[in-house]
């Protein structure tokens, strides 16, 4: 993290350095894996292909948000830059901010990262202002906030319509994240039947097990939780 001047004037980025071996590792991982599933496969021509693609659009976003991103705080607001995007907010448009704990973190994988809630109840993560670049998330954050506090014009006391939108969106945000879920499993299941059916039929059905049944899935479940949540919801806040 850099300061300027002593001033709230900070920029957040990629100070400890992650493992080149482990990076490395996995490009080795990935290739031999391609090297062999195009090697030995009798599966359609697109799959591995489509792999392959999918991996090294991965690998290249990786490598660009390794250089590229960082959280910029100054007197107009704070700006999250990604590999290839930017998001702002201003202060009066920033609700609060908040360094929450990573649930079931393991001993090699960051225990905190930070969040930007802005007065609608959307929010967005802070890049490198976590636990592998800070060695205290929670206090940077109080400190952080101290000093913000003269360019908002006012405290950073919690308000109870903002913090109904806040678990609104979450509630969402779960319901996508679970949706994602349901359709990797749904992945795995039709590659392990495609792997059955090889012995039981000259011409699985590919293009349905390894993309409709995985896409149906997804939307399905998605429109399940999503009407599910939403139907908790108090009209009065629908509304908004």
């Amino acid at each position: 993290m850099d300061t300027y001047d002593g001033g709230i004037e900070r920029e957040y980025r990629e100070r400890k350095k992650r493992s080149s071996f482990i990076a490395l590792f996995m490009g080795l991982l990935g290739l031999n894996a391609f090297f062999q599933t195009n090697r030995h496969h009798t599966m359609p021509e697109w799959v591995p292909a489509s792999l392959a693609a999918s991996y090294l659009l991965l690998a290249a976003h990786v490598l660009l948000y390794m250089r590229r991103a960082r959280t910029l705080v100054g007197a107009r607001g704070i700006t999250a830059r990604r590999a290839l995007t930017e998001r702002s907010r201003s202060w009066h448009e920033i609700y609060d901010i908040r360094a929450e704990p990573v649930p079931n973190t393991t001993a090699y994988s960051r225990k905190w990262i930070t969040y930007l809630y802005d007065t609608d109840g959307r929010r967005f993560v802070l890049p490198h202002m976590d636990g592998w670049q800070l060695d205290d998330p929670p206090t940077e954050v109080a400190t952080l906030k101290e000093a913000a506090a003269r360019h908002r014009g006012m405290g950073w006391e919690q308000r109870p319509e903002v913090e109904a939108r806040i678990r609104r969106r979450a509630g969402h945000h779960k319901a996508w994240e679970r949706a994602i879920t349901a359709g990797v499993i749904a992945l795995l299941c039709g590659f392990l039947l495609w792997l059955v059916l090889r012995f039981t039929t000259p011409h699985p059905p590919t293009l349905l097990l390894f993309l409709w049944l995985p896409l149906g899935t997804f939307a399905a479940v998605a429109a399940l939780l999503h009407w599910r949540w939403e139907s908790q919801v108090p009209w009065a806040l629908r509304q908004r």
